[in-house]
C-alpha cells in the first residue's frame, strides 16, 4: 500500500483503492506461504505456535 503512489488517498470508487490492497495481499501470500509450509512440516503449525502466546 505504501509503495503505490496515491493509494492511501484514493476513494472507495477508485480502482486504485481496490487494486492496492489486492496487490499487498498477493505479496503477503507469496511471502507467508513458504514459511507456513516450513513450520507445518516441522510440526509447528499455526495452532501450535499460539500455545506460546
Amino acid at each position: 500500500m505504501v509503495s503505490v503512489p496515491g493509494a492511501m488517498a484514493a476513494g472507495l470508487s477508485s480502482a486504485l483503492f481496490w487494486l492496492s490492497p489486492a496487490g499487498a495481499f498477493a505479496v503477503a501470500f507469496l511471502v507467508t506461504t513458504p514459511v507456513n509450509r516450513w513450520l507445518t512440516g516441522r510440526g509447528r503449525g499455526h495452532a501450535v505456535v499460539h500455545a506460546y502466546h
